[in-house]
């Protein structure tokens, strides 16, 4: 058949006719089947019409990769992903089309290959290269700092710390070298929260930091880019927000500041910080870790100190009347003379106040509601515990001597090891006291029967 074709052929270029196609096809029918299937991309055979087509990361019109169209869609995602360096899911045309269909691309097409995220318009302006921005390819930038988007302009990086890095990175063209993203964004392994006030800076040259933004990170940054005229301002603004180094009070002014700059969920360390004679009546310091402190003479009248930590602190001749005490921890402190009168121990949800070791000589806790208080070996000589709730207390080794217990409630206390130059107090000073449901040992020492199950001595 071969040979016929070609005689056929030859003869009909001999006599001078031309050589119509049909007509070979007519005689050759193999022929028409084996080119269409060629044209149609099943097979690479000789004559068969090769595509090629420019594909560009979605979203971009830069770095883009020209290649040739043969096979299945799946091999052109194979050929884009190779090419572009991604895992390629989707093929779109320049009018956000989804190609499904290799038959659809047409030779010197332009693509867009996609991850799975939806078509992004190369030319929508929060996603320009910067050669694609409107001042041209010497102005403006954008910036990918820690996965947030930053749009800027060359000048801005450039004017007015001109020795920085930042200045540096981006004085030439091949800024960053030319690290980028998909979205022709320049990358910057950078925390964005304190890139941002580095970047205002360097707009309008002064230095706004949004509340919850630690000056601390926004400084190490301003280091790494250099921002020397930066650095300055961040350290006298750091310097000016923590509390005074010298030994001066702390006024009401100053701590109402610090704690308004600090986020409530952050821990507030207060430790030996000195307080001496400051108003903090009336405020919330919850949480807040006064340990060994110096809050001696301090007006602490109805202040919220729940779960405080006033371990070791000094609260010598402080005023904490109708104070909110539950669950502090007030272990080994000093709050001799100090004046308690109608404050709240008792957590409703079990935590209990932790005194022990305490050091309360001479205080003033009428009325308060202190029940499963902790008070063990702490000191209490001349204390008045006027109508005060100790219900199931812990008084064990606790110094009573002189101390008024008149009308207290002492149910389910526990008083063992109570020395026994407590006993005129307890017999003498305790008029009206509630002891019913003592503990044997106490009963005891009180001299009653312990098979008494409810006791009242008057």
């Amino acid at each position: 058949m071969g040979k016929q074709k070609l005689a056929s052929r030859s003869f009909f270029a001999v006599c001078g006719f031309p050589v119509d196609s049909k007509m070979l096809d007519s005689r050759c029918p193999g022929r028409r089947h084996k080119d269409v299937a060629q044209e149609e991309g099943q097979g690479p055979g000789v004559g068969a019409r090769m595509k090629r087509v420019t594909i560009f990361l979605n979203g971009t019109a830069r770095n883009g990769k020209v290649v040739a169209v043969y096979g299945t869609l799946s091999d052109l995602l194979s050929v884009a992903s190779s090419k572009l360096g991604i895992r390629a899911s989707s093929i779109y045309n320049g009018r956000g089309g989804l190609i499904d269909d290799i038959a659809l691309i047409r030779d010197d097409d332009v693509l867009y290959a996609s991850e799975g995220e939806p078509f992004v318009d190369s030319l929508a302006d929060g996603f320009r290269g910067p050669e694609e921005m409107p001042g041209g390819p010497t102005d403006w930038l954008t910036l990918n700092v820690g996965g947030r988007y930053f749009t800027t302009t060359r000048s801005t990086l450039l004017s007015k710390e001109p020795d920085s890095m930042l200045a540096h990175m981006f004085r030439s063209g091949d800024a960053w070298g030319n690290k980028q993203d998909h979205r022709g964004a320049f990358l910057i392994d950078r925390s964005p929260e304190y890139f941002e006030p580095i970047l205002n800076y360097l707009r309008h040259g002064q230095l706004i930091v949004n509340d919850g933004v630690n000056l601390l990170g926004v400084l190490e940054e301003a280091k790494f880019f250099g921002i020397d005229s930066l650095i300055e301002h961040l350290e006298v603004a750091i310097k000016n927000s923590q509390p005074a180094e010298d030994h001066s009070p702390i006024s009401r002014k100053e701590f109402v500041r610090f704690l308004l700059a600090t986020p409530t969920k952050s821990e507030l360390r207060c430790q030996g910080l000195n307080f001496s004679g400051t108003d903090l009546s009336r405020l919330d310091l919850r949480y807040i870790n006064f340990k060994m402190a110096n809050l001696s003479r301090c007006n602490l009248t109805h202040a919220n100190l729940c779960s405080s930590n006033l371990e070791r602190a000094d609260l010598s001749g402080s005023v904490l009347d109708g104070a909110n005490l539950q669950g502090v921890k007030m272990l080994c402190s000093n709050a001799e003379g100090a004046s308690l009168k109608g404050c709240n121990f008792e957590d409703p949800s079990g935590l209990k106040a932790n005194l022990e070791g305490a050091n309360l000589k001479g205080v003033d806790m009428e009325g308060s509601q202190m029940t499963g208080i902790n008070l063990r070996v702490a000191t209490l000589k001349n204390a008045k515990l006027k109508n005060c709730n100790l219900r199931g207390a812990t008084l064990a080794g606790t110094d009573l001597e002189n101390c008024d217990l008149s009308g207290c409630d002492l149910q389910e206390a526990n008083l063992r090891e109570v020395s026994e130059k407590n006993e005129d107090t307890l017999f003498k000073k305790s008029n009206n006291c509630d002891f019913r449901v003592l503990c044997a040992p106490v009963l005891e020492f009180l001299g009653l029967p312990t098979n008494v199950n409810q006791c009242f001595v008057h």
